[in-house]
């Protein structure tokens, strides 16, 4: 489940619960529920998590395992 490579993002990080929840602006306890799935991540906070991390929001849900973000297109 998602909530997984949120730990294991973090951690590989060496960040702690605190630092992403300063991040997100929350409560240390509500980030620690959405690395337990207990709640669900808003998609605001997904975006700002695989920017952090150098990642795709498709990573951090589990629908690929290519860790690296997708190219950016080019707007037209």
């Amino acid at each position: 489940m998602y909530f997984q490579r949120l730990e294991n993002l973090r951690v590989d990080n060496d960040k702690t619960q605190q630092e992403i929840a300063d991040l997100l602006t929350c409560k240390r306890e509500v980030y620690r529920r959405y690395e337990k799935g207990i709640h669900e991540i808003p998609v605001w906070a997904l975006i700002r998590l695989a920017k952090l991390y150098g990642t795709s929001v498709d990573y951090i849900l589990g629908n690929t395992d290519v860790r690296e973000p997708y190219p950016k297109t080019e707007k037209r």
